[in-house]
């Protein structure tokens, strides 16, 4: 658990930044908020990353592909292979 104070430090960013951000994960329930005391406090919510990391993995292998085809392709570019 972590206040948003906490959250905005290491970031770098605002409060209001940081408070913006956190929103977001709340929409997605990856982040739930309290009020305690003047402190808003942050805890990991109730949906996990299973989700995202499925859909990133079903993409991954393909998109490794073109990016080592396209990597190929700027060596030979910078050779003068074209």
């Amino acid at each position: 658990m972590a206040t948003i104070s906490q959250l905005a430090d290491p970031a770098g960013l605002t409060i209001n930044g940081i408070k913006k951000h956190v929103a977001v994960l709340e929409v997605a329930d990856l982040v739930v908020t309290a009020k305690v005391g003047r402190t808003r406090e942050c805890r990991l919510g109730p949906a996990g990353l299973r989700e995202a990391t499925d859909w990133i993995e079903r993409y991954r292998s393909a998109w490794e592909l073109r990016l080592d085809r396209f990597g190929r392709f700027v060596e030979r570019t910078a050779r003068g292979e074209e």
